[in-house]
Formats: structure tokens, sequence, C-alpha cells
């Protein structure tokens, strides 16, 4: 068939080809499903595991105008997340480590970003926020924590409220359980949350120490994250295992603790057994200063 298209007149050549890749595209179905798996959120899909992605830049295309970096802090195993928009240059960071200020302060100078906000999900137990310090090397930049943590910062955030960078925004959803002050993020479109420690990756934050309640963890999960949409990205606070995003659906259906009932789970959390996190002494006592502390 090519040989006798290459002998038409352009137009007639033109032609063929278009009904020939209309025929083709009816059998399609294989390279469609291909397309959306590595690209999420394409079109509208209903099967959880289509909307699935690994990849570090799956973000950056689907929702115009936003510049997004997820970071890796190894000691605590903590993710630092960076969104932005790409007009203003508006800047917002999420969960900064104090070991990785340099690195991260780095990233947002060469980028040329002007960052409004640093806001951490909860008041950690594992790390101690770079918030403080950041404050002193970035004039303008405002601390930002939810008004149940008992910790002090700028900003203190509750249910609805926005955090505005640019044409952009996220919008907050409060998911105590792992601590009271536990809040997690939603991008406006709805197609990313930053669940902090209440939704892991296949798993959630512990309940058996800063006014943990795996009840109200439970909840929290149920009410707020997992009634977003099936494909929104979920990216959580740390991973253990080198995974970097999942989907509501995803969790929803195979989250190991979450996917079972309420009784089920509150059982499973009362009987983790875990050991006290290493830093706890000396991060939460940093941590309830956020934003001001002295380094």
């Amino acid at each position: 068939m090519c040989s006798v298209i290459s002998r038409v007149n352009p137009v007639q050549r033109a032609l063929a080809l278009t009904l020939r890749l209309r025929a083709t595209t009816e059998g399609s179905s294989k390279a469609a499903a291909e397309i959306r798996r590595f690209c999420p959120g394409l079109s509208a899909v209903t099967d959880p595991l289509r909307a699935t992605s690994r990849s570090y830049c799956s973000r950056m295309a689907l929702t115009e105008g936003l510049l997004f970096r997820q970071l890796f802090e190894s000691e605590s195993s903590t993710y630092t997340y960076l969104l932005a928009d790409t007009e203003t240059k508006e800047a917002v960071l999420i969960d900064p480590v104090l070991e990785t200020i340099d690195r991260d302060l780095k990233l947002i100078h060469e980028l040329g970003l002007n960052l409004k906000v640093a806001v951490n999900t909860h008041c950690h137990a594992d790390h101690i926020t770079s918030t403080g310090l950041m404050k002193k090397r970035l004039v303008g930049l405002k601390s930002a924590i939810s008004k149940y943590s008992g910790a002090s910062a700028d900003m203190l955030l509750s249910e609805g409220d926005k955090i505005s960078f640019g044409k952009h925004y996220l919008t907050v959803r409060d998911t105590p359980g792992h601590t009271d002050g536990c809040m997690s993020l939603v991008s406006g479109d709805q197609s990313m949350a930053f669940t902090g420690d209440a939704l892991l990756i296949r798993g959630c934050g512990r309940t058996d120490f800063q006014q943990g309640c795996a009840k109200k963890l439970y909840e929290s999960v149920h009410q707020k994250i997992f009634t977003l949409p099936d494909q929104c990205l979920i990216y959580p606070a740390h991973d253990y295992l080198g995974q970097t995003a999942s989907t509501v659906g995803e969790e929803r259906r195979f989250n190991p603790r979450l996917s079972k009932s309420a009784d089920e789970f509150v059982n499973i959390m009362n009987n983790l057994n875990l050991p006290k996190p290493r830093k706890i002494d000396v991060s939460v006592p940093a941590n309830l200063v956020c934003g001001v502390q002295e380094v």
C-alpha cells in the first residue's frame, strides 16, 4: 500500500493516509491504554489502575502552568514538594527538611522562583523542619501549619483554607489521626493530594503517640481523601520502599490497612508495636516553634 500511495499526488496521498489511520485507530485500544498508563489524567479513566504512574514528571504537563518537583531526604525518607506558577514564579514548599535546606534553596534560586509559603503537613516527629532557618534566608517567606498542631507559624490553617501561588492554589483538608494537627493539601483541580503522614503508599501514619487516634485517622482518610477522584495522585510525606506516588483509587482498593473495616483498622493499628521514633525528643520541641526556632 505504501508504494501505491507514493505514486499519487500530495492531496490524494494525504486523503489515503487519513482513511488508513482512521481504520487503524478503531483497533488501537491497546495503544491507547498504554498512553493512559504512562500519562495518567489525559482522559477520563474509571479503573484506578489505569491512572497509576510512578513518574517524577507525570504531573508537569497535565496541569497547565504548574511547575512541580518531588525531592527526597534519605535519613528520614521524607518527601519535600516544590510547586510554582510558571508565569508569576510564585512558589510553595511542602514539608522541607533541615538537612536539605541548601539543596532546596539552590533549586529555588536556579529556577528563579519567589517562595511565598513553606508549609508543614503536621508537627513532624522524625525530622526538624527547615522553615525557621529558611525564613532567615528568604525575605518575605511565611511559614504555615495546622492551627490544631499546637505549633507556632505565620499562617495557622484549617479546613477549607487556601494557599495561593500565582493562578494556582492548594486547599486544606483537616485529616487528624496521626496527630491532631495533620492536614492534607489538595490542588485546585483535585489532580494531586499531598497527604503528609495521614495516607502513605500502601500504608498510613502510626497512631500511638502525639494525640494519635486510629478511629479518627480512619474517618479522616475515608471522608477527606478517599472522596477525591480515583485518578487523583497521592503524594505522601514519606516512603520507605522507593515508591514516589499512588492514586486515590489504588489506595482505596489495595491499601492493606485502610481498605479494611473501621474495626479491623483499629485492631491493626493498636497492635503494630513500633519502636519510638529516634529523633522524636529533638524534633517535636523544635517543630512546635515551626518557622521561628533558633538553629
